[in-house]
């Protein structure tokens, strides 16, 4: 089954992360990837966790079929460089509206939390959190119509890109997972200076 981390990280290749990085106001471009990465999997763990029950799952699969065909995905530095969407495109590029729907008000304890994970200051980080969630959920309607998934395979998808990152020793999915079960205590952040004191991250970003 694909792996929609490893398929969304495959279209930040080339001068993508650059282009981030100037689009948020010139920010550092490894501290841009480090937060692209704790970002990406934030918000899949979110989608995972709104999928877990039957409603939720519909929810998500209703949104896909009418706003999120993928097709924004064909032109992914005009979605970067934030120009002017076609009118049908207006709510598959309404990042700050994906982000109330996947996180809630979750949303600024996750900003805090990649913050301090990749050292990038949190309006650029809300920034470049907006610009990606778009990016998120076409990726997730492109492979609801190639596979043809229904609400069941919606949700497996989503759980096993989870799992299979959790597995694989990938600990910014590990920390997001756990984030976004815990009460909002900011124990999170905790997390984070754990991480950084091991040197995991810069072991997992060294070679980027």
């Amino acid at each position: 089954m694909a792996n929609l981390l490893d398929l969304l990280q495959n279209q930040l290749g080339g001068n993508v992360i650059d282009q981030l990085s100037n689009q948020i106001g010139g920010a550092d471009r490894q501290q841009t990837a480090t937060a692209t990465q704790g970002i990406l999997s934030t918000l899949l763990s979110g989608l995972a966790k709104n999928a877990s029950t039957p409603e939720g799952a519909a929810n998500l699969s209703n949104a896909l079929d009418r706003d999120h065909d993928g097709s924004v995905l064909d032109n992914l530095m005009g979605l970067i460089g934030g120009g002017q969407p076609e009118p049908q495109q207006s709510r598959a590029l309404n990042g700050a509206g994906i982000l109330n729907h996947i996180l809630g008000d979750r949303q600024s304890g996750a900003i805090d939390m990649i913050s301090q994970m990749s050292g990038l200051d949190s309006g650029k980080t809300g920034n470049l959190m907006t610009t990606l969630a778009p990016m998120v959920m076409a990726m997730l309607g492109r492979q609801k119509q190639q596979q043809g998934l229904d609400t069941g395979g919606l949700a497996g998808l989503l759980n096993g890109t989870v799992t299979q990152q959790k597995q694989s020793g990938n600990p910014i999915m590990d920390m997001a997972n756990r984030f976004l079960d815990k009460d909002g205590d900011g124990s999170a952040l905790d997390d984070v200076a754990g991480m950084v004191g091991k040197g995991l991250l810069s072991r997992l970003f060294g070679g980027r």
